[in-house]
């Protein structure tokens, strides 16, 4: 991998690459969504941290604290350069606002084309007291116009995460072994997945806590398992709505990550995953809630064509109500999708 700067309206502006290789793709050769989110994560931390320690203070790292909705434009391919670049659009008091594009380079023809674009939040956290957010040195804005801007876009999340955390306590039971033989199929129960990962060193920052990065990979990896087992074909992330991260995840920790259907459209899946955390090294404390996001595939032929959603079967009340609340988002987006296309037409 490798990172360069460049010349930007602010700090100086990054770039991330790396080739991607045979692991980082599923069977089909797609790059799963949850490699591409790591390395815009990886990103992210880097310009965000670097900003948060160029004045006199104390050290610190900064900590994802949320990542907008992310669209996953383009599949990449194994052998393609990913090429993520980063810049910091605005800065309140403790928080930073990345915005990152992700490019793929075909490094035999020289093609180009956007796979994706994503804004992330970062806080900064003390290197000598973990619980402890410092304030962030202050960018220059070339125009009022995009200060002004950004103040609007920092309080709509900050309204969406306290939003997303009051209604964080539903429950996911793990599904570690079940009898899928006595499931009917394309019903929620059949799909539901789960996947139990212990934090190792590898997965940590310098704080010890885990990378928003390692977390989204996770989280993208058992999306996709549910989207598989309900269509038994290729699926590709199509993209993943806001994450937020509701409490950090520490070393030694065991994370369990559930993934359920909670809506289907004719072409596309909606799947809700959350992370729960049980951290009994140094300090026992009963299992949290540490992070929660719906993830949408779509489902591919082997030519790569999309192909039709087998539609879900709802079998409970509260399916029936998340399968509604999942209509009106995947409706809501359309209809966003619908303006930003006629408001791109008229310019």
């Amino acid at each position: 991998m490798s990172e360069r700067g460049a010349a930007g309206p602010g700090p100086a502006a990054i770039q991330v690459s790396r080739i991607m290789r045979p692991d980082d793709a599923n069977v089909a050769g797609n790059v799963h969504g949850g490699t591409i989110l790591k390395m815009i994560e990886e990103a992210g931390a880097i310009i965000s941290t670097r900003h948060c320690n160029s004045q006199a203070g104390e050290p610190c790292v900064a900590a994802l604290a949320r990542v907008e909705r992310t669209d996953f434009l383009s599949p990449v391919c194994i052998g393609e350069v990913a090429n993520v670049s980063a810049e910091i659009t605005y800065t309140s008091r403790h928080s930073v606002e990345v915005q990152v594009n992700v490019m793929s380079e075909n490094i035999l023809t020289g093609a180009k084309k956007v796979t994706n674009k994503a804004t992330l939040w970062y806080v900064p956290l003390s290197l000598k007291n973990v619980n402890k957010v410092l304030e962030v040195p202050p960018i220059q804005y070339a125009r009022k116009e995009q200060e002004d801007e950004g103040k609007k876009r920092y309080e709509e999340q900050k309204l969406d995460r306290l939003e997303t955390k009051q209604r964080n306590g539903d429950v996911i039971f793990p599904v570690i072994n079940p009898d899928r033989q006595t499931k009917e199929p394309h019903t929620v129960s059949y799909s539901q997945s789960s996947l139990i990962h212990l934090v190792g060193p590898s997965d940590c920052t310098l704080l010890g806590f885990v990378h928003g990065g390692v977390t989204m990979k996770l989280m993208d990896e058992v999306a996709g398992i549910v989207a598989a087992r309900h269509c038994k074909t290729n699926i590709v992330t199509a993209s993943v709505d806001a994450i937020n991260f509701h409490e950090k995840i520490k070393k030694g920790s065991v994370i369990t990550i559930s993934g359920r259907m909670t809506f289907t459209s004719n072409k596309s899946m909606e799947i809700e995953v959350f992370v729960d955390a049980d951290p009994f090294v140094d300090e026992p404390r009963e299992r949290y809630r540490a992070v929660s996001a719906f993830f949408t595939y779509v489902s591919l032929s082997k030519e790569g064509k999309p192909l039709p959603v087998p539609q879900l079967l709802t079998e409970t009340e509260d399916e029936k109500r998340r399968f509604e609340e999942g209509k009106g988002r995947y409706l809501q987006t359309k209809a966003k999708r619908q303006a930003q296309m006629q408001q791109a037409a008229q310019q």
